[in-house]
């Protein structure tokens, strides 16, 4: 088996890393988790937007709501597939945590973790309507597609493959929560509405990406699993949703209208 300072060098020079036998334990414990992450999030959001289907004002949003909670199941099933290469349990991984569960929508656990599975915080939150859901959509939406970009370009090459893979469904589920707040308010609902939910979801989406004194984001670029940290990242993101939220007249929570454009122009 490899050892760790000639793993690190290899990726440290541009290498990709093929298969289970190649990595180290540290570079295991670290790959894995990135994998729980992820799938733990795509188990528990197509399980909380599943319960919005019927909440679509109409058959093609409803139609288009069950093809995202498809597309969120199989992208679990298939990194899953690469867990079980390195020993997970996949039989007894789908009844493991109540997917579908949600905290009350007056907690905020910041970047805290809760123990048990490993989804983002994010899916922690219940859903409050159909226009949350889409303003939830589009903001966590472009988070997923600005942190699945970083990672295709991380150093094990059968997930980095897998989520370039599914990297275009993820985008067009972000446009898809964006074309869904467009029709909303277009149909004349209340954006006072829609501003509160703007006001909800944007510091939850923000905590997303983690916390900047995290060890993790210092192991992963150690490991050649990410480049950047939680700043960078979170700056891309802000950079994709800030003009959206203009365009539909909603503001950054924090940020006077004005303020917008400016901030996204420094960034």
């Amino acid at each position: 088996m490899v050892d760790e300072e000639s793993l690190v060098s290899f990726v440290v020079g541009g290498g990709r890393l093929s298969a289970p036998d190649n990595v180290t334990p540290r570079y295991r414990g670290e790959l894995m988790r990135l994998m729980a992450i992820f799938v733990d999030s795509e188990m528990a959001g197509a399980s909380g937007f599943a319960d919005c289907i019927n909440l679509a004002p109409g058959l093609k949003e409803r139609i288009t709501a069950t093809r995202i909670v498809f597309d969120k199941f199989n992208h679990a099933r298939r990194i899953l597939d690469l867990m079980e290469q390195f020993g997970a349990n996949t039989t007894q991984y789908v009844g493991a945590h109540p997917w579908a569960a949600r905290l009350d929508r007056s907690v905020d656990l910041g970047t805290r973790r809760i123990d048990g599975d490993m989804r983002l915080n994010v899916f922690h939150y219940p859903i409050n309507g159909w226009v949350d859901s889409v303003v939830m959509n589009c903001l966590m939406g472009q988070a997923t597609v600005v942190q699945l970009d970083e990672l295709t370009r991380g150093s094990y090459q059968p997930l980095a493959d897998a989520l370039s893979e599914i990297l275009p469904a993820e985008t067009r589920h972000a446009e898809l929560g964006e074309h869904g707040l467009k029709a909303a308010l277009d149909r004349g609902h209340d954006p006072i509405d829609a501003q509160a939910s703007v006001n909800y979801w944007y510091p939850r989406v923000a905590d997303s990406f983690g916390s900047s004194t995290s060890d993790h984001f210092a192991q992963h670029r150690k490991y050649g699993l990410r480049q950047k940290g939680r700043d960078g990242l979170i700056a891309q993101w802000q950079s994709r949703v800030h003009p959206i939220l203009s365009r539909f007249g909603l503001n950054v929570p924090g940020h006077k209208p004005s303020e917008i454009g400016e901030q996204v122009s420094l960034q």
